[in-house]
């Protein structure tokens, strides 16, 4: 396992302030449970089991730091994807084309696309917070 501090890494989800509070939290989950799906490795992920005083399980909560920010339009959330692009940071985002519809339908709607027509919902990273902190410091905490 890697030495590291307990916040030296943490997820970043980036959501739009434009949409509803339903549709914001289906993406948040949407896309972090992408993320955590391409650490194959699941390192520098952490996860722990809790137990309460009972003796009651409380299994597998991440022990990195998880962070929800806000951008007021889909072009900042474009922009901040186009950044890890570039860095080579993986990333999971949610668009409106992945909202209702069969799996099929979907796909088909957000293949029909092109991304600069895309409206994003939301992006998701893992990563060093520092460095993390530095890419999104023209976002506020979503509140």
């Amino acid at each position: 396992m890697m030495n590291y501090e307990p916040t030296s890494h943490q997820f970043v989800c980036v959501i739009s302030k434009k949409i509803e509070t339903g549709r914001a939290l289906n993406a948040l989950g949407h896309m972090t449970a992408g993320l955590v799906a391409l650490y194959e490795d699941k390192a520098p992920l952490r996860f722990q089991d809790y137990a309460d005083a009972d003796g009651g399980a409380h299994p597998s909560i991440s022990d990195n730091g998880f962070i929800v920010l806000k951008a007021d339009n889909s072009n900042k959330i474009r922009t901040l994807r186009n950044a890890l692009l570039e860095k080579g940071i993986p990333f999971t985002d949610f668009t409106s084309t992945m909202v209702e519809g069969t799996y099929a339908e979907k796909h088909d709607r957000t293949k029909a696309t092109p991304e600069a027509e895309l409206e994003y919902f939301g992006v998701c990273f893992f990563m060093n917070a520092v460095e993390s902190r530095e890419l999104t410091k023209k976002f506020s905490l979503y509140t």
